[in-house]
């Protein structure tokens, strides 16, 4: 293996303390709720592989993490076995057979506010429970009833609520919008304000997850779930019907590869737009000599936001789900053509935004979404998985009796090109909405092995348009700045997505005099108002020993044995 790698075998020799969250030989899972990865340690030291350990944490973050672990949404997952090979699981949602291109637009063609993201109409049809189900079903061990019922008592007996949980449910935006439901109000929303520890109960979850955990994963799609799921369709003038829940299937293909430096890097294809915009970022910064470059200096980051610009472009122009339209995929992932790319930038001065041939159009994306967890097994089995409901808490709507929510993905689509979704994301007809089509992703869940293909990182984070630059940092902190993992995740990020024409920041990352170089060079800078970007939930693999370590900026948690 290249440097890092070697330095961290030395160092752990000096220094048994190695700065990580949990350190572990035969397992490790990092996910965003201690709950969940203790879950999924738990199903590994029974005998289960690191697939079965997803289902459980997945499963679990649905009821210890509901604004974003989900039933009623989506996610994708990637995974490389102990013998060098690997896969990907496509579980995003698809738009009803019902829906059509102006569905969120008025008689005049103009956008119909709140209607992509706070109405039935908003959800894709689920993608979890079948993704889940089908990863058991072909890589799985133990039995699927073992790996759900946890949650099953987990949604039954409550658990207590951290410090994210609390601040989020404790927002009067969030507590306005759940109060929009009936169902959703009677389960999260109260007149005091939630305390660290409280519990909450959720009932009717558990029985929803006690009928899957009795009758598989297909209950969801053919049984009284489904039934449940289409009376609140009819109920609420929505268009999912149970032709689109039976119909629904899960895609397995084959992950993006690439090389950077001597590492290979394995994430998620179209209908994700990660892998492919991820491998664009990193292609052209493979042009740079990091040993010339200081860490978050104006050089450091110029260099990264001009080659995110470009690759963002890309994602406008040619990304979408690639049964409805023809994706350059070889084009975009060849070094030649990344090396043009890096090529027209002037490391001395920003190029404008508005130069690429599109109007500049200015939105807020300070939205924060998604849930991102890591696992690996005893065997080496590695498994790197990104779910959603889109905006916290999705559409904000419960399933009557059922006790999930519901997504609001079809946001992801262009609801009309040109118009920036919650993400500030803009939309091109690469991504219009049609029926039975998967809505672009910025989800990156990727897993990178060393040149002899052994592990090295696993990783990904939420963020909504912010992902794809995140874990591009944290590639590049561990691999061209030598971080061990705690750093490279703590370290303070930032963000470009070509639309709007700034570099967003997070509090106190950057100097007084490097900020006043990027003006210079051209850059405007905004600081994130929330309390950063994203929340990378990592593993690092040092031969026979694993470090996890959760992000602090939403207290990710991480166990090992």
């Amino acid at each position: 293996m290249r440097r890092p790698i070697v330095f961290l075998t030395f160092f752990s020799i000096l220094f048994p303390f190695i700065s990580a969250d949990a350190i572990g030989k035969n397992g490790i899972v990092v996910s965003s709720k201690q709950v969940a990865s203790d879950i999924g340690i738990n199903i590994m030291k029974k005998g289960g592989n690191a697939i079965d350990a997803a289902v459980g944490v997945a499963f679990a973050l649905s009821v210890s993490h509901p604004s974003a672990g989900n039933l009623g949404g989506g996610g994708f997952m990637v995974i490389k076995f102990p013998d060098g090979k690997s896969t990907s699981v496509d579980f995003r949602e698809t738009a009803p057979k019902l829906s059509h291109k102006d569905m969120f637009l008025d008689d005049k063609g103009d956008v119909i506010d709140g209607l992509s993201r706070l109405s039935s109409l908003s959800s894709g049809v689920p993608g979890t429970v079948y993704g889940l189900g089908y990863v058991h079903e072909k890589y799985g061990s133990l039995d699927w009833k073992e790996l759900v019922f946890p949650s099953v008592l987990l949604a039954k007996f409550g658990y207590p609520l951290d410090a994210h949980n609390v601040s989020i449910l404790n927002n009067p935006y969030i507590k306005d919008k759940l109060s929009q439901s009936k169902y959703s109000k009677s389960i999260f929303v109260k007149n005091e304000l939630y305390e660290v520890n409280d519990i909450i109960i959720q009932d009717d979850l558990s029985n929803t997850l006690n009928r899957i955990a009795d009758f598989g994963y297909r209950e969801f799609y053919y049984g009284k779930t489904a039934d449940m799921l289409i009376d609140f369709m009819v109920k609420n003038k929505g268009i999912i019907t149970h032709d689109d829940l039976e119909s629904y299937k899960a895609i397995e293909a084959t992950p993006i590869k690439f090389q950077y430096r001597d590492f290979n890097i394995f994430s998620m294809p179209p209908s994700s737009s990660g892998g492919i915009t991820l491998a664009i970022i990193l292609n052209q910064l493979e042009n740079l000599d990091f040993n010339n470059l200081t860490f978050h200096d104006s050089n450091h980051i110029h260099a990264m936001v001009e080659s995110e610009k470009r690759a963002y472009v890309d994602r406008h122009k040619y990304l979408g789900d690639t049964k409805f339209i023809d994706v350059p995929i070889d084009m975009l992932l060849s070094k030649e053509y990344s090396n043009n790319l890096f090529n027209s930038i002037d490391l001395d001065k920003s190029t404008p935004s508005d130069s690429f041939g599109v109007e500049l159009l200015n939105q807020d994306n300070e939205s924060n979404e998604t849930t991102h967890f890591s696992i690996i097994d005893s065997n080496g089995l590695c498994v790197s998985v990104t779910v959603t409901l889109n905006g916290w808490f999705g559409n904000g709507l419960t399933v009557d009796n059922a006790g999930f929510f519901l997504n609001n993905e079809m946001d992801d689509f262009s609801i009309k090109p040109g118009y920036p979704n919650m993400y500030g994301l803009i939309g091109s007809s690469a991504n219009q909405i049609a029926p039975n089509k998967r809505m672009l992703s910025s989800m990156t869940p990727t897993i990178v092995t060393g040149n002899d293909d052994s592990p090295y990182l696993i990783l990904g984070t939420p963020g909504g348009s912010t992902i794809i630059t995140s874990v591009a940092q944290i590639i590049i902190n561990t691999i061209d700045f030598k971080m061990d993992l705690k750093d490279a995740v703590e370290r303070k990020r930032f963000h470009h997505q070509w639309l709007p024409d700034v570099i967003q920041i997070e509090k106190h990352s950057l100097s007084n005099e490097v900020i006043d170089k990027l003006y210079t060079m051209g850059h405007e800078i905004i600081y994130r108002s929330d309390v950063g970007i994203g929340e990378a939930n990592c593993i690092m693999i040092d031969g026979s020993t694993y470090y996890g370590v959760g992000d602090s900026r939403r207290g990710g948690r991480a166990s090992a044995y």
